[in-house]
């Protein structure tokens, strides 16, 4: 078995969730408990509490499956509730357990499970801060999704490869993925699509694209929450925040972040709600109100300290940090930059901690140490080319020599200027102005004035172009905080659209059973070809599914001017046939086939709708429709009430589709009614034409005889009267009288045996023309019987130029129909002349036969001719195929012999396609022809 048929995909659309859940109840229970297994891990982000319990009841039936899918659904279990237990930070022992899964699916070579296994695990170790470690489970699983041919797997599993690899070293994160995952999304299965717009927002926002990363996050968030990623929209709600925080629009930015807390706190996933907290407390110390911006930040802290080494809990150590600067609390954040300090596991985060910390240091007035940190982290972003960081740093160093007692004036201004000439490296630098101001301070403070006031007009310039750089953030964070909304309204109304096609599948859903009854019904009148049966099943099913007192079908006469009543039935009983012409103005079957349209009538309580026929029941609701074959009319079908409104939407539905299989079964019906007459003409016309060509073949050979006893006959008259002219005048010798003895003998020798040939012919002829046109059975002895045809088709063979051998033992006696076995016989050799010799002469058959042990027996025709093509051999028994169409074949003559031989004679005709040369056929017949009906009801009645 493919075991795509036994796993769930990695995410799923909510669609697909609720109609797992939806059937599982109509399940068997082997299929039933692994289909919960499946169901409690796409629950896992969704709504962990119902994972688990859906896991536990799974498990209860996982001795009931077969040992490879009890195995492959336990592991399932086993990685739902690490994973669950990761979101609600339990996971103790998480990685020990999804590692010995790993190895489990990876002995037993089910690489889905162990891909799985590998996304656990990586959504553990980004958990505990290990990102290195993330991406490297990840890579894993990349290849194992490969192995097992899942490329939605490979996919999602690589776009989050590529995501994580960015927070280790974007440089080297763009330089190997880049554009990989930019091709068009809308191809891709959805979950998939999700994962690289998710990819393709974050890019952009590691590449300062404002515009493009806000349009990406909008746009992603509801595909993320239909796919079943809940914790990353979490995570992009979030990353909106921070985006408007950069745009310096806080406002906005909180909204976005109570959103993903919202979101998160709904959920219970306390490391996701403290990530929210982390940010959204940086949002309110940047609107300044530091007292709520503490609590937020102090509550992140305490959920994230179970993670010491997580990427989070330093990044809200630094936020705390900055709030104590804010606050005016040096001490605090020098603890709390010391701890960030220590941490160390992020290069970026250790930078940011070293110039924090150094910050604070300063502020207690510890000059030598807070120069010895600056410096230190001025070394490390030299190292890591920070451009931004050394600005910062070379500034801080500043104001630490201008702090100094009894500091020298122009104190600090070696490091402004390095810092002036760092910055203009850096396109884009925010705080250029703030720099400038200090240099020109500085330049004041040392004397040089000129150079002060050049620097400050610098200085001037560059606070007008910050200004108004502010401004144009503003107007793009309103821009893009109203695309946002906008998007996030459209993502709403995508939603009502998925609801209201959910609640429309519901109602499709509801009408399966009649739907799959109707298939049935369908299936049922198609399949009948003759018109009584195709009303009896009408009769049936329509009062079973709608309220049909009276029901009555009308078809289209052969004029076409009007209506005949053919079948119809109230309370039960027959409706006498009737006519109706189509301009009748108060029919409202004229009215129904003359618009080709259904019609739905309410009909007049008290009997005087004119169309209410006297003496029939009072009918209340009425429903007509036009029977259709495309744009053709066959008839018109009706179905009445006499109750009021008995027929809605429901019941409308219903009536088309029974119109639509009635009107297909009709049609087949009236087509298989002519088909079977021009048939029957058909077969009259290639059996007189047979009879024909008999009757002139034997003409052909009675010529011989006939005409050579005339002959002597004539001669022997001739004769005589010469001998008796002689004896009368005395002149007769002996020796003349003696001749005429002799000759006269010769001759009636020779009469008799051409009357005898003669006599012979036509008694072949008479019992070949009985058997032809009574078709009677009778027991016959097989070689005389072909002897029999064979004659008669002598002339017709000999004139072609061509010879029949026969080769039938004797004694081979049968009880059939002789008749229709001679026209099989004819037929074949009929065929060999015109198919298999053309114009050719010299053509060779042959005939034999060979009795069987089973009393069988069996004949071979086969002839030396051009063969049967293997295109041609599939449907040479098939009705009016011919290659000689026009040229004198009618394509009946090997169908009608099939048919005969299979029918008729109970036996077999078939081609033998391993003839070396020409064409063989084969004759399997039972020495016993199969009783015929006729027959065994005549015996049935002698019996009585």
């Amino acid at each position: 078995m493919n075991e795509h048929d036994e796993t769930p995909a990695l995410y799923a659309l909510n669609s697909t969730v609720e109609a797992l859940a939806a059937a599982l109840p109509t399940l068997p229970a082997p299929e039933q408990t692994r289909q919960l297994a499946n169901l409690a891990w796409h629950q896992r982000e969704r709504n962990s509490a119902l994972a688990l319990t859906l896991a536990d009841q799974a498990e209860l039936g996982l001795q009931h499956l077969p040992a490879h899918q009890a195995l492959r659904s336990a592991w399932r279990l086993q990685l739902t509730r690490i994973d669950v237990r990761r979101l609600r930070n339990e996971a103790a022992q998480g990685e020990a357990l999804a590692s010995a899964v790993l190895n489990a699916a990876e002995a037993a070579g089910d690489w889905i499970s162990a891909a799985d296994s590998c996304w656990v695990l990586s959504q553990l170790a980004t958990a505990a801060g290990n990102t290195p470690g993330c991406c490297t489970w990840l890579a894993r699983g990349v290849g194992y999704a490969a192995r097992a041919g899942d490329s939605s797997r490979e996919q999602i599993l690589q776009c989050s490869q590529a995501r994580f690899a960015g927070f280790i070293d974007s440089d080297a994160a763009e330089q190997q993925w880049g554009d990989a995952f930019n091709q068009d999304s809308a191809a891709q299965p959805a979950p998939v699509a999700a994962a690289m717009q998710l990819y393709t927002a974050l890019r952009a926002m590691r590449a300062s694209k404002p515009s493009e990363s806000v349009q990406a996050f909008s746009s992603v968030i509801e595909p993320l929450l239909q796919a079943g990623y809940i914790r990353e929209a979490i995570i992009a709600q979030v990353n909106l925040g921070s985006i408007f925080n950069d745009l310096n629009d806080p406002q906005a930015a909180l909204v976005w972040m109570e959103r993903g807390l919202d979101l998160a706190q709904t959920h219970g996933w306390p490391s996701s709600i403290a990530s929210c907290q982390m940010q959204l407390g940086e949002t309110l110390r940047l609107l300044g109100r530091l007292d709520l911006a503490e609590q937020q930040l102090t509550a992140a802290k305490d959920c994230l300290a179970a993670w010491p080494e997580s990427r989070n809990f330093a990044v809200v150590l630094n936020y705390l940090g900055k709030l104590a600067l804010a606050k005016q609390q040096p001490e605090e954040a020098r603890r709390l930059f010391t701890e960030m300090q220590v941490l160390g596991t992020h290069v970026d985060l250790r930078l940011t901690a070293q110039r924090g910390l150094a910050h604070a240091l300063l502020d207690l007035g510890d000059l030598a140490q807070a120069e010895q940190c600056a410096q230190d982290a001025l070394n490390n972003a030299v190292a890591r080319g920070a451009g931004e960081s050394e600005v910062e740093l070379l500034l801080l160093l500043a104001r630490i020599a201008q702090s100094r007692p009894g500091a020298p004036e122009g104190a600090g201004l070696p490091q402004l200027e390095l810092a002036r000439e760092r910055a203009k490296t850096i396109v884009g630098y925010k705080n250029t102005s703030e720099l400038l101001n200090a240099l020109a301070k500085a330049y004041a403070a040392a004397g040089r004035y000129s150079e002060a006031f050049e620097t400050s007009q610098l200085a001037a310039n560059s606070r007008a172009q910050s200004l108004s750089r502010e401004s144009a953030n503003r107007l793009e964070s309103i821009q893009l905080r109203n695309l946002s909304e906008s998007a996030r309204a459209q993502a709403a109304h995508l939603q009502q659209l998925a609801e209201a096609e959910r609640q429309k599948a519901a109602l499709m859903q509801s009408n399966n059973a009649t739907l799959e009854k109707l298939g049935v019904i369908g299936q049922q009148l198609t399949q009948h070809l003759d018109m009584a049966s195709v009303f009896a099943a009408l009769s049936q099913h329509i009062p079973a599914l709608l309220d049909a007192r009276a029901f009555e079908i009308y078809l289209l006469d052969e004029e076409g001017q009007g209506l005949q009543s053919v079948f119809g039935l109230e309370d039960g009983e027959p409706i006498p046939t009737s006519h109706i012409a189509l301009d009748a103005p108060s029919s409202n079957a004229a009215r129904c086939a003359r618009e080709r349209a259904e019609l739905s009538m309410q009909l007049a309580a008290d009997g005087s709708d004119p169309s209410q026929v006297p003496g029939t029941m009072r009918t209340l609701s009425a429903l007509f429709a036009p029977l259709l074959i495309g744009e053709r009319l066959l008839g018109v079908v009706t179905v009445q009430s006499p109750q009021a409104e008995a027929y809605g939407e429901h019941e409308r539905m219903v009536f088309r589709t029974l119109n639509a299989y009635a009107a297909i079964a009709l049609d087949n019906a009236r087509a298989y009614r002519h088909l079977q007459l021009a048939q029957s003409q058909l077969l009259a016309r290639e059996k007189l034409a047979a009879l024909g060509a008999l009757v002139a073949g034997i003409a052909h050979e009675l010529n011989t005889p006939l005409g050579n006893s005339l002959l002597m006959a004539s001669t022997l008259e001739q004769r005589t009267v010469e001998v008796e002219r002689a004896a009368t005048s005395k002149a007769l010798r002996r020796s003349e009288l003696e001749s005429y003895f002799s000759e006269a003998k010769a001759m009636t020798r020779l009469i008799t045996l051409g009357l005898e040939n003669a006599a012979r012919l036509i008694g072949s002829f008479k019992q070949v023309a009985v058997d032809r046109t009574a078709e009677q059975r009778r027991p016959f002895d097989l070689a005389l019987l072909c002897e029999q045809v064979a004659a008669t088709l002598q002339a017709s063979i000999r004139k072609r130029g061509h010879s029949l051998t026969l080769d039938i033992p004797p004694d081979i006696l049968l009880d059939s129909f002789p008749g229709p076995f001679g026209q099989i016989l004819s037929n074949l050799i009929e065929n060999s002349m015109v198919h298999g010799f053309g114009e050719r002469r010299d053509g060779e058959m042959r005939l034999s036969a060979r009795l069987l042990k089973s009393e069988q027996v069996e004949l071979r025709f086969q002839d030396n001719g051009l063969g049967i093509s293997a295109a041609h051999a599939a449907r040479i028994f098939e009705p009016f195929f011919t290659t000689k169409f026009g040229q004198g074949g009618s394509g009946l003559g090997l169908s009608v012999s099939h048919n005969i031989a299979s029918n008729l004679l109970g036996g077999s005709l078939t081609l033998d396609s391993s003839a070396a040369a020409g064409s063989c056929f084969v004759l399997s017949l039972p020495l016993r022809a199969p009783r015929l009906a006729e027959e065994q009801a005549q015996e049935a009645g002698g019996q009585s």
